[in-house]
């Protein structure tokens, strides 16, 4: 009953915020359609006009599936040791502050904290306009080049980090997601101790036991708050590898043939002996790293849009 429940609240939650987006595309439409029926104002209103299809064609770069659907985002610390797991934390602020910078709701749904600094892996959930349309360009290998400080001798250093963003979802097709597929454990969340140490049982993991995916929250005090996250984010799993499937069959229908692996980075961040961003899919790059890592990730976004829709 109670994942029914979740469900059917899940299920209105989405299509209430499927109509306010289509209302808001609707107002965008109209008041471009003002502007150029206006004809005793339309000298003077190139630049709204501009403005209004810029708009336009940015909305029409999100015809995907999923483009309109909140996201889970996942930062994983990789090769590198201690510096990778600094850089992933690193990662995450930058998507904080890009989730703060677009007015977005963020929380933590899980994080692992490194033995000496950073993180070795932490997930987000983040709600907003669009939300997986633009960040599923973020999936993917990280790379981070720059002087270590964690290195004595203060030598130059390249740490990677993995980024899954997935979208949330409220069916899954081709899986059935009922409780005696399902295992649940409780355990005793992890923390930095101290006054807020939680001192209960309430961090909930779960098993799909037909697949033996796992997902885990333990990110609120509450048992029940964390097992709706982890219900959440155990459905965003068993989707991904439908979309996995459909990208495979997409690829092959393309001609296309991808390696999958480690190395095969999407964007490097360089911070010695120089200062670059850049995007080896779509060729996008700045110099202006500290913008980028305080959330400034737009024009990575856009550029990487307008290329998938040339595809």
């Amino acid at each position: 009953m109670a994942i029914k429940f979740l469900k059917e609240k899940d299920e209105i939650t989405t299509l209430v915020q499927k109509i306010q987006k289509v209302s808001e595309d609707i107002e965008d439409f109209q008041e471009l359609m003002e502007i150029i029926t206006d004809t005793n104002e339309l000298e003077e209103s190139l630049s709204d006009i501009k403005k209004s299809l810029d708009i336009l064609e940015k909305i029409s770069l999100f015809s995907g599936e999923y483009d309109e659907n909140n996201v889970i985002l996942t930062v994983r610390a990789g090769a590198g040791g201690t510096d990778a797991q600094d850089w992933a934390s690193m990662l995450l602020r930058m998507y904080i502050l890009w989730s703060k910078n677009n007015n977005y709701k963020v929380d933590i749904i899980e994080k692992i904290d490194g033995a000496e600094a950073g993180i070795k892996s932490a997930t987000l959930e983040i709600k907003g306009s669009r939300t997986y349309g633009k960040l599923k360009s973020e999936t993917g290998v990280h790379r981070l080049v720059r002087l270590s400080p964690f290195n004595s001798d203060n030598l130059r250093q390249t740490s990677f980090a993995e980024v899954e963003v997935l979208p949330i979802v409220d069916y899954v097709s081709n899986f059935s997601i009922e409780e005696k597929d399902l295992r649940i454990d409780t355990f005793r969340a992890s923390g930095a101790g101290g006054q807020h140490v939680n001192t209960t049982d309430s961090a909930v993991r779960i098993t799909h036991l037909p697949t033996n995916i796992v997902a885990s929250c333990q990110s609120e005090r509450s048992q029940l708050r964390n097992k709706e996250s982890a219900i959440k984010l155990l459905k965003a799993k068993l989707n991904a590898i439908n979309l996995k499937k459909e990208e495979e069959e997409r690829n092959i229908l393309r001609g296309v043939r991808k390696k999958v692996e480690w190395g095969s980075q999407i964007r490097s961040y360089t911070l010695h002996p120089y200062k670059l961003v850049k995007d080896h899919r779509t060729k996008c790059e700045t110099t202006h790293i500290d913008k980028v890592l305080d959330g400034g990730i737009d024009d990575f976004i856009y550029t990487f849009l307008q290329m998938q829709s040339k595809i």
